[in-house]
């Protein structure tokens, strides 16, 4: 038999202790917003060559708040690839450039730690999916898969952070 909830000396049912509540990312939709490659010397591009392309990669993430909870994580990607030998003006072998975004819930994290998850774990979510992308793209373009190193995306917050403590405050 259930027992009855007793009551307070003012006559009211006691307040049930809150519990903290758990902590919780979850990731809503993710997509492409933007992607382009361009591979503007093909076919010459795609010819065999003496050299090894250089590859510069590019990373930028940023985060907008879309409601109280849910925020839009997007991680922009650019991989651009050159001949460091070509003499004509066609030194460029192939152009990637990919926007690729989420939404995401979070609840019950602090205030302090909010901009760390979004700038490092909602990208670090968000990383596998446009490597893969940019991989298929490049493969798709004539050439071996792009497939970019994982990136310690704690280390650029961190990085980050150090560019802006640098910069002297403006009045």
């Amino acid at each position: 038999m259930a027992k009855a909830p007793t009551k307070d000396d003012n006559g009211s049912a006691p307040q049930q202790p809150q519990t903290p509540q758990q902590p919780m990312l979850s990731v809503l939709a993710q997509y492409i917003k933007d992607f382009s490659f361009e591979n503007p010397n093909s076919p010459n591009s795609l010819r065999p060559r003496e050299t090894t392309p250089e590859i510069n990669i590019n990373i930028n993430v940023s985060a907008n708040a879309i409601t109280q909870n849910d925020f839009e994580v997007v991680l922009q990607i650019e991989a651009a690839a050159s001949d460091t030998k070509a003499t004509d003006g066609k030194g460029v072998v192939f152009n990637a450039e990919l926007t690729y975004g989420g939404i995401f819930r979070i609840q019950g994290i602090p205030q302090e730690s909010l901009q760390p998850a979004l700038l490092i774990e909602c990208p670090r979510l968000l990383f596998p999916f446009a490597r893969q992308i940019i991989a298929e793209a490049t493969r798709n373009g004539g050439f071996p898969p792009l497939m970019i190193d994982p990136i310690d995306f704690a280390r650029l917050y961190q990085s980050r952070m150090n560019e802006q403590a640098a910069k002297p405050k403006a009045n």
